[in-house]
């Protein structure tokens, strides 16, 4: 249980963590000191390196998480904060599937072509989803720790 919970809570700290630095650290620095195509590379560099590791800790989440629940004795042995937390975790699982495989996807596209207006298009969905993602993992995490006292 312990080698669960402590893969669980790293993967989650990797994945929510990044998105907090990538919107509330880098975005505006980035936004304020380049010009856009190199302002879009470096957001298409961060990105392909960060979502790597988004995939890995989507896969330790799915599987330490799961692992824990059946140590517990399956899904009627643990509480409603658990199923909350599994329900915004998937929702945050495809919201990132859809980043990922769209406007990523075209974002590179349109680097690659150096077709900026469209890059910087995508990137301004990713930004949007990102938000949301971010605010989805900042609930599930607080659901995760204090959710048990709440519900």
């Amino acid at each position: 249980m312990s080698a669960f919970l402590a893969l669980h809570i790293l993967s989650a700290i990797i994945w929510v963590g990044g998105m907090f630095f990538a919107y509330q650290c880098l975005r505006p620095v980035a936004a304020q000191i380049l010009e856009p195509p190199l302002r879009l590379q470096l957001w298409s560099g961060v990105f392909s390196i960060f979502f790597k590791w988004v995939w890995i800790s989507i896969a330790v989440l799915v599987i330490s998480g799961h692992g824990m629940i059946a140590l517990l004795g399956g899904f009627s042995n643990i509480g409603m904060h658990i199923h909350m937390m599994l329900g915004t975790g998937y929702l945050m699982m495809a919201i990132f599937g859809h980043l990922y495989f769209n406007p990523f996807r075209k974002l590179k596209v349109a680097i690659a072509k150096e077709s900026w207006p469209e890059a910087a298009e995508q990137l301004n969905k990713i930004r949007l989803i990102v938000a949301v993602n971010l605010t989805l993992g900042l609930i599930t995490a607080t659901i995760a720790t204090a959710g048990k006292y709440l519900f």
